[in-house]
């Protein structure tokens, strides 16, 4: 079933990014005078399709890793004489520009219109305020204590974790000083220090810890609330709602406590001290062996924590103006797009693993998670993904649009197109590139299953 959830939402998914972004290229094609002959959500086969009265087919088709707009082109067949000035070859380069532009352009509206929704419905998140520091990391050594609540680094606004993640990521490898907005105790001021070109470690990595900072969380009590059912916790008859007492006789002081206990326990029996339904029961339970990013092997059960309240007053709401949400949306918008250009600088650089590139698998489990999560999760996932389709559909590789773009910049500048040989070459780079890629990420999604 949940395999099924899981497709489902890659396809949900995939099937609106891909959408708007051929979208963008067919509604500009046809101002630009270009006539459309497909319209394809898919590649392969189509599944089914019909015809408006342009005469363009619309298709879905089997394949649901991307799709295409099929343009009336002289170089792909006859065209009859009729029909040669709305072929997409026969429009000036400026127009062959914008139509390939379009497609990128329409993510980056997508996110806009994404995150100005949510900041005109409102969101609620968790304060980011500072669990614990750890010792001889770059967080203490800027002066960061357990309490403080994070509201900007570097001069800019944060309001969740999510925020001081994506900043401190930004600073990876990096030298020179860095701010931290603070407040705590009812006064606000601010921290500096320097870094001195911390790095991640991990395949995965965690910005938060590898920093040195634990989020503040209320105390968790080792409750149960969610059991996976082909997991080693549904093997040993445990069941929701059983709150754990105690590991092999020492007692369990909360949920992260037992986690720390399975995870150092991989294929060795626990015995679980269990309290269910007022009566206490011992189990006995073997967490299967898990192997990290960065080699180390950890226990795990298949077992989730029964959903806990927040105390209101480490809560924050977020909501703005129709007007006001516009400029909001765009500072948003831009950081997705400022995000990926730095993590592509730095996989390049070697600051940041090329094991984080993320494939299909990996998309489509995170893309299952944020639906579940709610409205607002998969929104905001949404938005980042279809930035990141537009950033990278943007960079100038053959193949990719940002490849089709400085072909018709230099036919521009040069007042005719590159030979076809050029641009056949460039097509096989391009092609190799993109196919390793996507091997790649395919092969990191099966290594983190």
């Amino acid at each position: 079933m949940q395999i099924i959830e899981t497709v489902l939402a890659l396809l949900l998914t995939l099937g609106i990014l891909v959408t708007l972004h051929e979208f963008g290229h067919f509604w500009v094609a046809r101002r630009c005078g270009v006539k459309v002959l497909r319209f394809s959500v898919g590649f392969g086969k189509p599944l089914f399709s019909w015809y408006d009265r342009h005469g363009t087919e619309f298709a879905v088709a089997a394949i649901p890793l991307g799709g295409y707009v099929k343009m009336l082109d002289e170089r792909e067949g006859p065209v009859p004489e009729e029909l040669k000035s709305q072929s997409f070859n026969a429009k000036s380069p400026s127009k062959r520009i914008a139509i390939a532009s379009a497609g990128p352009i329409a993510n980056f509206i997508f996110a806009i219109l994404a995150y100005w929704l949510l900041s005109v419905v409102g969101y609620t998140t968790v304060a980011p305020i500072v669990g614990e520091v750890e010792q001889n990391s770059v967080a203490q050594r800027i002066g960061l204590e357990s309490g403080m609540e994070i509201y900007s680094i570097d001069g800019h606004q944060v309001t969740s974790w999510r925020d001081i993640n994506m900043r401190i990521l930004e600073r990876t490898g990096e030298y020179g000083s860095i701010a931290f907005g603070v407040s705590g105790s009812g006064s606000q001021g601010e921290v500096t220090g320097t870094l001195d070109g911390w790095g991640l470690s991990n395949d995965t990595p965690n910005p938060l810890a590898e920093f040195g900072l634990t989020p503040w969380r209320p105390d968790v009590p080792p409750v149960l609330g969610e059991i996976s059912p082909d997991g080693r916790a549904q093997a040993a008859g445990l069941a929701v709602g059983d709150r754990i007492e105690s590991v092999n006789g020492e007692p369990v002081s909360n949920w992260f406590a037992l986690v720390k206990a399975i995870q150092q326990a991989p294929e060795e029996t626990l015995n679980l001290g269990v309290v269910r339904s007022g009566e206490p029961v011992e189990i006995d339970v073997r967490p299967a062996a898990r192997e990290s990013g960065d080699g180390s092997v950890t226990g795990f059960i298949g077992a989730g924590v029964k959903d806990i309240t927040w105390p209101e007053e480490f809560l924050r709401e977020t909501r703005y103006g129709p007007f006001a949400a516009v400029p909001r949306a765009m500072s948003e918008t831009w950081a997705d797009t400022r995000l990926t250009l730095v993590a592509i600088q730095k996989m390049v650089t070697g600051l940041l693993s090329p094991t984080n590139l993320s494939g299909p698998i990996t998309i489509a489990r995170i893309a299952e998670a944020s639906v579940s999560s709610g409205f607002e999760d998969f929104i905001r996932f949404l938005a980042y993904l279809s930035v990141s389709l537009g950033v990278l559909n943007l960079l100038p590789i053959p193949v990719l649009d940002g490849g089709h773009i400085v072909y018709y910049t230099i036919e521009a500048i040069r007042k005719k197109p590159l030979s076809e040989q050029t641009q056949a070459v460039g097509l096989r780079i391009g092609m190799a590139m993109i196919l390793t890629l996507m091997v790649f990420a395919l092969y990191n999604d099966l290594m983190r299953l």
